[in-house]
């Protein structure tokens, strides 16, 4: 007996989560379907002195390494960075480091100001109310009044403080007259709603048993289940039942514990990242732009050896302050667009000894003595690349190897294009300038992180017509009548900020417009 629903949401991570949320309204059937399983973050790996141990295997972000029960295998021969995302209630906000930057509004605009790629259909201001009731959902600490972007309410907590080193950093910063600001973090510096605060303890990437850091199942999932949305995890979506007319889905298939089942509903909605999204709609969605322009924020990371031991591997890794002085697009520095330059702390004793972010620490008779001269005495700056929408960049699929549910396994085809080098090469020389300034005596430079590909961007990009994009500002795919993307498959541009506080506010606004459309009188509240 097939099911039936009135919306089927295909991932439950931070757009799924959030979209369910927005659109569910009584009477409303709403069911979200998540191949992976539910984490208990009140007993994180992080309680553990093992903790380390899980991030190189049941938490590594590369799929192909993890091979968890739910993930599925990636084809990533043809690309220089790795795919990193994460399969489960929460998605790959479990384990990530919740840095929360917006978008400016230069970057919707790309075409008009700077030439390159295409405007948005939709503007910062049109999302800015999303992004508002976003900050406030996840519990976002920040310091209003940053002069470099947009005026913004007080966010719900203060910035998380910055810690000696990070202090130095920032000292580094000031000497040379550089633009800082305390970062944006879904992560509390107080207590709120049943959350406790933030106590520094440092392993962000493997869950938070405080749940100061907000994942997208401790921010929106109550919430949504509050209002009736079912959620379904181990069930892994095989396909879409399309209309003989190829316009309608029908429905889905899926498998759970239980074996094969079918969902007969109205409105379909993908929310499982580009890599997902290619298998599902293998051989149904024949649109020239889908599957290109992959976009993926290609980062060198510069660390700097300090004398002293800041103990450096306290407090998130991640949010503690960022660098825009080099955002905007600048035609002399000889590329287009811009960078962002966001603070690392130092890590644990084992990624250390293993290498960290490119420190390299010898094995032999050295290495304890190169060890105590690099644990706690570094920190690092990403540089973050605003990278372009290249055609050649793309998901494509392999032509004979399928997964354990006969999908197609996904290719991942990526290069760094010659912009995107020559702003890597401008952000290492700022980088290293601003970590001696901040009295860093040696400098170490990773110039491509080769597991940064957390951010997957593109090959289903909004367009103001058929023409210029696979789905409109809503992502709604054109051509079918009822299904849409809600993740940053849809993503014009990439920016140089982290993409996930705006794909929440882009799917909060689109699951606000799907609303209306079934109950139209009634306003998101």
């Amino acid at each position: 007996m097939t099911e039936t629903a009135d919306i089927a949401i295909v991932g439950a991570g931070a757009a799924g989560l959030a979209f369910a949320w927005a659109v569910a309204k009584p009477g409303l059937r709403v069911v979200v379907l998540e191949a992976g399983d539910f984490v208990d973050q009140s007993s994180a790996p992080s309680l553990s002195a093992k903790w380390e141990l899980a991030l190189q295997s049941t938490y590594n972000a590369n799929p192909n390494v993890r091979r968890g029960p739910a993930d599925y295998p990636v084809e990533d021969s043809e690309s220089v960075i790795r795919p990193a995302i994460f399969n489960a209630v929460g998605g790959s906000t479990i384990r990530w480091g919740a840095h929360f930057p917006r978008f400016r509004p230069s970057d919707f605009r790309k075409k008009s100001l700077d030439h390159i790629g295409s405007d948005w259909p939709v503007s910062y201001a049109e999302l800015e109310p999303f992004y508002d009731l976003n900050d406030q959902m996840m519990g976002v600490s920040g310091l209003a009044g940053d002069p470099g972007n947009p005026p913004r309410a007080e966010r719900p907590c203060p910035p998380l403080p910055l810690c000696v080193g990070t202090e130095k950093l920032a000292a580094g910063f000031d000497r040379l007259g550089w633009h800082w600001w305390p970062s944006d973090a879904a992560i509390l510096s107080r207590a709120r709603a049943g959350r406790e605060a933030c106590n520094n303890c440092g392993p962000c990437g493997v869950g938070c048993p405080r749940h100061a850091r907000a994942s997208a199942d401790i921010a929106y999932l109550d919430a949504a289940r509050s209002k009736g949305v079912e959620l379904r995890a181990g069930a892994t979506v095989t396909g879409l039942d399309i209309e003989a007319n190829g316009r309608d889905v029908m429905g889905l298939q899926y498998v759970d514990a239980e074996g094969r089942k079918s969902l007969s509903c109205d409105e379909v909605v993908l929310a499982g990242n580009a890599l997902g999204n290619a298998r599902l709609l293998a051989g149904m969605l024949d649109h020239p732009l889908f599957g290109r322009g992959l976009m993926l924020h290609p980062t060198a990371i510069v660390t700097g050896i300090f004398e002293d031991n800041l103990k450096t591997w306290q407090g998130p890794f991640a949010s503690a302050l960022v660098c825009q002085e080099f955002y905007e697009n600048d035609a002399s520095r000889g590329f287009v667009g811009g960078l962002q330059l966001q603070a690392l702390r130092g890590q644990g004793p084992l990624t250390t000894a293993l290498g960290g972010y490119g420190v390299r620490v010898p094995w032999g008779k050295s290495h304890a003595q190169t060890f105590d001269a690099r644990f706690g005495r570094s920190l690092s700056l990403t540089v973050t690349c605003d990278d372009l929408p290249e055609d050649a960049n793309q998901i494509a699929l392999h032509d004979t190897k399928r997964d354990r549910f006969g999908l197609p396994v996904p290719r991942m085809i990526y290069r760094v294009g010659e912009n995107s080098r020559k702003m890597l090469a401008f952000g290492i020389e700022r980088a290293t300038e601003v970590l001696r300034a901040a009295g860093a005596e040696q400098i170490a430079v990773n110039p491509l992180t080769r597991n940064a590909g957390f951010h997957l961007m593109g090959t289903a990009r909004m367009g103001s017509d058929e023409s210029c994009g696979v789905t409109d500002q809503f992502g709604r795919v054109f051509g079918l009548t009822n299904l849409s993307i809600i993740d940053a498959s849809t993503f014009v541009t990439a920016a140089a900020v982290n993409p996930t506080p705006t794909l929440q506010a882009l799917a909060l606004r689109a699951a606000t417009a799907m609303r209306n459309k079934y109950i139209p009188e009634k306003a998101v509240s």
